[in-house]
């Protein structure tokens, strides 16, 4: 090797640091659990933990396993280099040959500038080909002779072609979003951002960045992402296993809230007044109308004696739990105690000296349990929701004030359900059911929740969710202008306020990385017709050429070779077309004698076409997009609005080209290309 030359040395380096980790993963892999744990439950938990850390050490062949180097000027840290990579690796004198991304040396990495070199004299980004490096690009930050320019291989990293999951942007974090990533855990952050400007990521590798900051809180509290479908969930699921993350789970909000067998469906007016937030004050008064005030006195036998606890005394005991608003299930178990203390204090008078166990034994008097059965019987939620949406008296009693007639009459089912096994319940009822619940008994809190595509939550949705971060904190992601459900955010303060959340700082992703310059401007005169006053986003990505409007007179002919000329690209494509659409389309596809997948399905290098109904598009991202009709994705949707938005969702899912196929004329409002 020659010392002269820079990319030999660092693939020098690259060959040891892998060498380390190999022999670090060995070490684990020796461990011998017989010989550190006690019993049988310790080697267990042991055993667990040590497989999770074998994972978490693979050596990925195709993934960098560094992707950046530091070159301080001064610095108090052990030598003045330090190479930056997706996890920690040391020598066999635990020296660091790789730091990991979220360690506080590291962040100079995505900070430093010319402005503000943060002591770095030298940044160095590598090229990898296959997982091999290629190549490598030096910034002289404390050198004011050298221009700033955009980086290379930046660029093309950002721009390189995707097959399979969604990857890690751990190489590419810019500042903005570094900023978000490495905030605070008790804080709770909003992100708004538009098409390509990487919010998702950001979410994901912001819940990396605090696991490694605050890893033993939230092995103990844990985390969760939510996403707005499986098939969003299996597109983002292996980006933090790359980071060495296995712990975080995945859910969508149904998922969440899965109580009962959804079978049914609403329509879009019915929807709307069951996610509404007021739903949550019928369900308390419903809850809590069960709750009746003791007639009769109570009298406990214990031995010979007799003690004696008056009506209008458990008349107050009731109303002072009535008051306090705890929940009813905490009440209910209160009001034993209670009545148990004030039978204790009877018998102290006449001179007994009962204990502790002598009030848990008066709390379980058959004389008490009657009582509190009476005055507070149990609650089953989904009972309670089933007999609110079919009986109208009931509904009525506790909706007066709260919902007009006509939202009563859109609540009632037109034939009352049996039972709640027989009844059809919707998405809508699940989460109602799920208030209900936690009126009933709190609902488990977890350390930080990540919700993405949060703009299309209904009020009551974002109540499920902030249920789930009461005593922790969350990252909201959305974008106001791809709220496609009639129920859809109109601001982040009232949604935050829904979730709980009403302090959390809003940040705003303006710089697109993904979307072409001009598919991004096209897709953007869509804004003040769908979304008037949001800015839209300006994209640091030029590409001539990527943006293709095709009128046809044979639709479906023109679109399959459309996808094959496509094709003929590297990277994946999507197809992507109103849902009513997607079955001749795949009759066509298959005539053709064109495989394609659905999504959630992992692309491969052998399979790159995916067919995407416009419903199941957001979130997504492909090399090329061949948008079938753009005028059927607008009518497919039950309002003008509504249409807009889904077919801006479709139009921004491109990362090298788009091709727009129809037939019927383009809605006035994209206006000529």
């Amino acid at each position: 090797m020659s010392v002269s030359d820079p990319l030999a040395r660092e693939r020098a380096h690259l060959t040891e640091s892998r060498s380390a980790l190999r022999a670090m993963r060995e070490d684990v892999e020796a461990l011998d659990i017989k010989d550190v744990t006690a019993n049988w439950v310790n080697s267990l938990v042991l055993g667990r933990q040590i497989e999770d850390r074998i994972k978490a050490l693979a050596d990925l062949a195709d993934t960098p396993l560094f992707f950046g180097r530091l070159d301080y000027l001064h610095t108090t840290q052990e030598g003045q280099r330090f190479y930056i990579g997706r996890r920690h690796v040391h020598d066999a004198d635990g020296d660091p040959m790789v730091i990991d991304w979220r360690a506080p040396v590291s962040q100079p990495y995505y900070q430093a500038s010319k402005k503000d070199p943060q002591d770095v004299g030298l940044r160095r980004r590598f090229g990898y080909t296959a997982g091999e490096l290629t190549a490598y690009e030096d910034e002289h930050l404390s050198d004011p002779a050298e221009l700033e320019t955009t980086s290379r291989l930046l660029q093309a990293e950002i721009e390189r072609p995707r097959v399979g999951p969604m990857r890690d942007i751990v190489a590419t974090i810019q500042p903005e979003q570094d900023g978000i990533v490495r905030s605070d855990l008790s804080g709770t952050v909003c992100v708004q951002g538009g098409p390509g400007t990487g919010k998702t990521a950001v979410g994901l590798h912001r819940v990396a960045y605090l696991l490694y900051a605050h890893r033993e809180r939230l092995a103990r509290t844990g985390t969760l992402v939510i996403g707005p479908n499986r098939s969003f969930l299996h597109y983002i699921e292996q980006v933090l296993p790359a980071l060495g993350e296995l712990e975080v789970q995945q859910a969508t909000v149904d998922d969440l809230v899965a109580h009962v067998e959804v079978r049914g469906t609403d329509d879009a007016a019915t929807a709307v007044v069951k996610g509404d937030a007021r739903m949550a004050e019928v369900l308390r008064r419903a809850v809590r109308s069960h709750v009746s005030l003791p007639e009769e006195p109570l009298m406990v036998v214990r031995g010979s004696r007799r003690w004696r606890v008056p009506a209008y005394e458990l008349e107050q005991m009731v109303r002072e739990l009535l008051d306090r608003d705890i929940r009813y299930g905490a009440a209910r178990e209160a009001l034993p105690q209670r009545i148990a203390h004030a039978v204790l204090v009877r018998m102290e008078e006449a001179g007994e000296a009962p204990d502790d166990r002598v009030q848990n034994a008066v709390a379980r008097n058959p004389a008490v349990k009657a009582v509190v059965k009476e005055c507070w019987p149990p609650v089953e939620p989904a009972k309670l929701v089933l007999r609110l949406l079919g009986d109208a008296d009931f509904l009525a009693e506790h909706a007066e004030g709260l919902l007009t007639e006509d939202e009563q009459k859109l609540l009632l089912w037109p034939k009352p359900a049996r039972s709640v096994k027989s009844a059809k319940w919707s998405a809508a009822d699940a989460v109602l059911i799920d208030e209900t619940r936690d009126l009933v008994e709190r609902t488990h809190s977890l350390g930080h929740v990540v919700l993405d595509e949060a703009q299309d939550l209904s009020p009551m949705q974002y109540r499920a969710v902030g249920r789930r971060c009461t005593t922790g904190s969350a990252t909201v992601l959305g974008d106001l202008a791809q709220g496609t459900t009639p129920w859809a955010t109109e601001s982040w303060s009232q949604a935050l306020g829904h979730l709980g959340k009403p302090e959390a700082l809003v940040e705003e992703l303006t710089a697109g990385f993904r979307v072409p310059r001009e598919v991004i401007a096209y897709a953007s005169r869509l804004l003040p017709h769908m979304s008037p006053g949001l800015a839209a986003v300006e994209s640091v990505r030029e590409n001539p050429g990527s943006l293709i409007v095709r009128p046809t007179g044979d639709l479906d002919a023109d679109v399959v070779a459309a996808c094959v000329e496509s094709l003929a690209h590297e990277g994946s494509v999507g197809l992507i077309a109103a849902d009513a659409r997607i079955a001749p389309l795949a009759e066509a596809l298959t005539a053709a004698g064109m495989a394609y997948l659905s999504p959630g399905e992992e692309t491969t290098a052998e399979s790159r076409l995916t067919l995407v109904p416009a419903s199941l598009a957001k979130g997504l991202e492909y090399d090329y997009v061949v948008l079938d009709e753009p005028a059927a994705v607008v009518d497919g949707e039950p309002d003008e609005r509504t249409g807009l938005r889904r077919l801006y969702v479709a139009l921004t899912r491109a990362v090298s080209g788009l091709t727009i196929i129809h037939s019927a004329p383009i809605p006035e409002q994209l206006g000529d290309l």
